[in-house]
């Protein structure tokens, strides 16, 4: 095995955590693997990868060589790509991902405009309300929200969303309108079931105003949970995104506003950045420009060309 293969097995080994999983993704058998890391290492005169019976972790030396093999690769891969004319011509096929409702509401859009510009181009969406190994699962492209771990991704900011607790108004009308945080404890709570912190809310700028709630109605869905909102079972916390066009028409109304934390960033990320083939570049940059003109997912304004 080549040296530059030998780089390009070094790396997916390091990004899936294993063996195991580096060989799924490059269709290799795990024993293939691990000769390619062996021999790597033999080569270097280093130790690249330390071992355990569930998951390889990287040395000191191996963290370095790392960036650098990413770097290699991705020059070679634009080399390549240039020569082939794919930098010109979005082609193969496209993998996104994002929250549920959010790759409903706004990211289906981006696909649909991304389609009818680039029709050698075929994409497959991944709407999860889970986040994703990028490599691992094959994802070419996520949307994220919340703060992004240092996870070495290229990542593009586009807007930010904030949580809202909101109820209708015939049920603010039945019983009253919370005007602190501790007043929720007195109300019909509807929580997410999915959700570790569905028994705790949060509040504040830094968020230490903790209220336990104990919820009257929880579902694992966000449709679930706004749909019992909006029937006036009970308040209920979601992201703008989520409940925006329902507060617009008002069928909901939000409250504890001015007791509400920081918003959550959302981002474009991508495991390859501005070296990515050209068919995740032309999604990236369609994405961002489609993102941040909307104000309801960049309501503070980020320039369309940052």
């Amino acid at each position: 095995m080549d040296r530059w293969q030998g780089m390009r097995v070094f790396v997916r080994v390091a990004e899936s955590g294993g063996f195991a999983g580096a060989a799924r993704a490059l269709g290799l058998s795990p024993p293939a693997v691990t000769r390619a890391v062996a021999a790597l290492e033999a080569r270097i005169g280093a130790r690249l990868l330390t071992r355990t019976t569930r998951r390889v972790a990287l040395t000191e030396a191996g963290a370095r060589y790392l960036e650098d093999c990413r770097r290699i690769l991705a020059e070679i891969e634009e080399a390549e790509a240039v020569a082939a004319g794919a930098t010109a011509t979005p082609s193969g096929t496209l993998t996104v991902t994002a929250p549920v409702q959010f790759g409903r509401l706004y990211v289906l859009p981006v696909i649909s405009d991304y389609l009818d510009r680039y029709p050698t181009v075929a994409v497959r969406a991944l709407f999860l309300d889970r986040v994703i190994h990028l490599v691992e699962e094959g994802a070419d492209v996520a949307l994220r929200i919340g703060a992004l771990p240092d996870s070495g991704l290229s990542a593009i900011r586009v807007g930010s969303v904030r949580p809202v607790v909101c109820a209708a108004p015939s049920y603010l009308e039945r019983y009253g309108t919370p005007l602190e945080p501790g007043d929720l404890t007195r109300h019909a709570i509807i929580g997410r079931a999915d959700q570790a912190t569905a028994h705790e809310w949060r509040f504040g700028s830094d968020r230490r105003v903790a209220v336990p709630l104990c919820p009257r109605f929880s579902c694992n869905t966000i449709d679930g949970a706004l749909s019992a909102a909006l029937d006036g079972r009970g308040i209920v916390r979601l992201l703008s995104y989520q409940v925006a066009p329902a507060i617009a028409e008002g069928r909901l109304r939000p409250l504890l506003e001015a007791q509400e934390g920081p918003p959550m960033p959302i981002h474009v990320v991508s495991p390859e950045g501005r070296r990515a083939p050209a068919k995740v570049r032309a999604f990236i940059d369609l994405a961002v420009e489609r993102l941040r003109a909307d104000p309801r997912v960049n309501p503070q304004g980020l320039p369309a060309g940052s």
